[in-house]
């Protein structure tokens, strides 16, 4: 099967969100990871419904199929990084989270999103665990619901240091709907799996796959080659069980040269994948071209 490939618009931040869907498309990826914020449709903003209708139809036109992904850094508070979350002590916080993710699973649904992809949080020191754990179950439930009566696909992505951090802690949830958004750099930070033996056993319950190079125990995307990560053996893992949806590439920190990164990650995943085996009578036929 052909692989189908997205790029993040956290990794163009530094530009304006139609410029960086033409640079998407010119560089012929399937379609992008549209990181709502303040500057790339924010959906905060009075005219948020206007605006994910304009997009809508130049994705569109532009042939582009997405996933929404929530996190923005300062988006719903500019003054502490990715807060509040679903398991701040704060009643009204976690309201206010709640509330993005529903707008999120509305632009999705606009959009045609393949899903909507968000995370838990990191509980402030003095929260207990376990009240924490009741707070995130009783958003989930709700985020997910919704979401599944939009339409719109609900996955959790386990991140390093959060409430949930590992494939283990997604698989032991009870929230109905609620797929996995695997990102595969995760399994080599946590140790807890190698990416390509995470695709296959979550296989069936993955909704959306992020891609990038890491270092084994280093929270750091890098672009590929410069971490430890097999990208041949995910991409190979993802055709084995047959993964037709978007594999999107996240390269949050390379914004200031996007113009060179966006094609250079597809030409690298394109490039990388390992050569089949030699079918009977091709041998032969390769001998001549020697």
């Amino acid at each position: 099967m052909t692989l189908r490939f997205a790029y993040n618009t956290n990794g163009a931040a530094n530009h304006r969100l139609d410029d960086a869907l033409h640079l998407i498309k010119a560089a012929g990826y399937d379609g992008v990871a549209l990181t709502l914020d303040i500057h790339h449709l924010d959906p905060f903003s009075e005219t948020w419904a206007a605006e994910a209708g304009r997009v809508a139809s130049l994705l569109e036109k532009l042939e582009l199929t997405c996933v929404i992904e929530t996190g923005a850094r300062f988006l719903l508070d500019p003054n502490a990084k990715h807060e509040p979350t679903l398991v701040t002590a704060d009643a009204a916080g976690r309201a206010r989270r709640v509330g993005f993710l529903k707008r999120a699973v509305e632009i999705g649904a606009m959009l045609s999103a393949e899903a909507v992809s968000f995370w838990a949080g990191v509980p402030k020191p003095g929260v207990d665990h376990g009240e924490a754990r009741r707070w995130l179950e009783e958003g989930l439930h709700e985020v997910a619901a919704f979401a599944t009566a939009s339409g719109v696909v609900p996955c959790l992505e386990p991140e390093p240091g959060m409430l949930i951090e590992t494939l283990d802690d997604y698989a032991a949830l009870a929230v109905p709907g609620l797929k996995l958004a695997l990102d595969t750099g995760h399994c080599l930070v946590t140790g807890e799996r190698e990416p390509a033996a995470a695709v296959r056993e979550f296989a069936d319950r993955i909704g959306t796959v992020a891609i990038e190079d890491m270092k084994r125990g280093s929270h750091i995307h890098l672009p590929f080659g410069e971490g430890d990560m097999d990208v041949p053996g995910v991409l190979e893992a993802l055709e084995e069980v047959g993964f037709g949806k978007l594999i999107c590439v996240e390269l949050s920190r390379e914004s200031h040269r996007a113009d060179v990164m966006i094609p250079q990650a597809l030409e690298y995943l394109r490039g990388c994948r390992r050569p089949g085996p030699v079918l009977a009578g091709e041998q032969e036929t390769r001998r001549q071209w020697q």
